[in-house]
């Protein structure tokens, strides 16, 4: 027998069987990022069960008689309010009412809104593009300024510049937005003294504008909220970025590159602030996720028509389920994007889900 026969692993029944083959990082990597995966995909799906039960319950807890709202205010008889109950599966027992509510979410249909007497899929689909109208282009505008600012003051952090953008960035971030955008609507839409409003009260349009016209109108209209949530929302962009690079700011990597003679913007650039981002890509997920929801405050006080205001007409009635079925598209948008940010972690950071 030769010294290789007798090296061979040896099963139950004594011959020599083949060698396991051995496993690389690479697929060790692998299976440790699956396993992360499917572990942050099964709080996700915890997260959105527990939405569900709380979409349900805690709604149900707000005053006021929904059947009596669709009276609206007239004299009827027992009989007809017994009648609209048991249209809209009021008269069920709580149990009976919530299984329906689950099991019709799960296919997608959030039930009929009592206001409107349409679909509440319908309510939203109509109002979703408002909405990511208005948050949509905020969102951009203060994640940019948030990030340039939060990356010059880092680098210059000490001196006035990074005084002043920190200061203004923790006063406007400490503002009600609905108070800031009362205020803009007192001074730059109904004017102060001799000077005239420059842009309109609330809506998102005047009427009977089409065309290039229709833009310019809506855009017209979307400046005043668009100036509320960018200065409300940026300071929170800019101090997550400024820390995390003055964390990094330290670091011998960054010694090195001044070392071979690179230029501070390109050292800046090219290696302190990629490492220094993750933070911040946290951060932008979760503000993704919210242009869903939009601002309800802001769309409040400008009347713009999105799921903001949609949600606060449905909460003054209440319209239960159009409240449910907002307060689930809100939930649900914020959890899938930080389940995306979890996911896309590893990938920025290979330390992260080893």
């Amino acid at each position: 027998m030769t010294a290789d026969a007798a090296s061979a692993p040896v099963g139950k029944t004594g011959a020599a069987g083949p060698a396991a083959a051995p496993q690389g990082p690479g697929a060790r990597t692998a299976t440790a990022y699956l396993r992360y995966v499917a572990g942050k995909l099964a709080g996700a799906a915890v997260s959105l069960l527990a939405v569900l039960v709380t979409s349900f319950f805690l709604f149900r807890l707000i005053p006021g008689d929904p059947v009596k709202f669709m009276t609206g205010g007239r004299q009827v008889s027992a009989e007809q309010l017994a009648h609209y109950r048991k249209q809209f599966g009021l008269d069920l027992p709580m149990w009976q009412q919530f299984t329906d509510y689950c099991g019709k979410a799960i296919t997608g249909d959030l039930g009929t809104s009592y206001q409107f007497n349409a679909p509440v899929i319908d309510k939203i689909t109509e109002a979703l593009p408002n909405t990511l109208l208005l948050t949509g282009t905020a969102f951009v505008i203060y994640t940019l300024l948030g990030i340039f600012l939060g990356t010059r003051s880092a680098w210059r952090h000490g001196r006035l510049g990074d005084r002043l953008n920190t200061g203004l960035a923790l006063t406007l971030y400490s503002v009600p937005s609905f108070w800031l955008g009362l205020l803009l609507i007192v001074t730059l839409s109904v004017g102060i003294g001799p000077l005239p409003g420059l842009f309109p009260t609330g809506g998102m349009e005047s009427g009977g504008e089409e065309g290039f016209a229709y833009v310019v109108d809506v855009a017209h209209h979307l400046v005043l909220p668009v100036v509320t949530l960018v200065a409300v929302e940026y300071g929170q962009t800019l101090l997550v970025t400024r820390s995390a690079l003055m964390d990094e700011m330290g670091s011998d990597y960054l010694t090195t590159a001044r070392a071979k003679g690179l230029r501070d913007d390109l050292v800046r650039r090219r290696h302190a602030v990629p490492n220094a981002l993750l933070p911040t890509v946290t951060l932008i997920f979760i503000n993704l996720g919210r242009t869903v929801a939009g601002v309800i405050l802001v769309e409040t006080v400008f009347s713009w028509p999105g799921l903001g205001g949609l949600f606060y007409q449905a909460l003054s009635v209440p319209d239960l389920p159009l409240v449910q079925g907002l307060f689930l598209v809100f939930a649900a948008a914020v959890i899938v994007m930080n389940t995306l940010a979890d996911l896309i972690y590893p990938l920025l950071d290979p330390r992260v889900g080893r």
